[in-house]
């Protein structure tokens, strides 16, 4: 368990290095694997993994999109549809598909469930999966991880966040912060 309050794009790298190994491992040969991103912390990850899965040494066949949870959110009353809307977008038919959905964090498995609410409502996929960047603990629902890149354990008032730049990513970082009391009450 990493337990550093800050880490940096070395970090970062190997973390997304041992998500595309244990995908291309376990979908070496297979069909084409659908990689969405939950938006919005999970777009750029897919977009990354997407990259690295479909390049030498893999050269796994993958497509990548985004799953909007908005409407399929248990507090969206407190939390409405954030300004940085990103669309649900899809590319390929859900049905009979290889699904593996993607996020920066994984906490109270929340966010997952509502993922999930919003992947069946365009289809039955054959298999889902889940690949995060960060598993934080903490579950509320009974979920776990296909893929993890780093496990930490931040104290209970802390919070994990992700920043993957898109444009420069020497620039990325993962920081464990103080939680407002609003963050801990309806963390997802």
């Amino acid at each position: 368990m990493a337990n550093a309050k800050t880490m940096g794009p070395a970090e970062i790298r190997a973390a997304l290095a041992q998500l595309a190994a244990g995908i291309a491992e376990r979908h070496r040969g297979g069909k084409t694997v659908l990689l969405l991103g939950v938006a919005n912390g999970g777009i750029e990850l897919a977009r990354r993994l997407g990259l690295a899965l479909a390049a030498a040494p893999y050269r796994l066949p993958v497509k990548v999109g985004t799953i909007d949870i908005s409407f399929h959110r248990d507090d969206i009353g407190r939390h409405p549809i954030p300004k940085e809307f990103a669309p649900t977008q899809i590319p390929g038919d859900v049905h009979g598909a290889d699904v593996i959905l993607v996020d920066d964090v994984l906490f109270s498995g929340r966010t997952v469930k509502a993922a999930l609410d919003e992947l069946f409502d365009h289809g039955r996929p054959t298999k889902v999966e889940l690949a995060v960047l960060v598993d934080r603990g903490g579950r509320r629902l009974p979920l776990a991880a296909d893929f993890v890149g780093l496990s930490v354990a931040p104290a209970a008032d802390e919070k994990v966040v992700v920043h993957l730049d898109p444009k420069s990513p020497r620039r990325d970082t993962i920081r464990l912060i103080p939680a407002g009391p609003a963050a801990n009450a309806s963390a997802l």
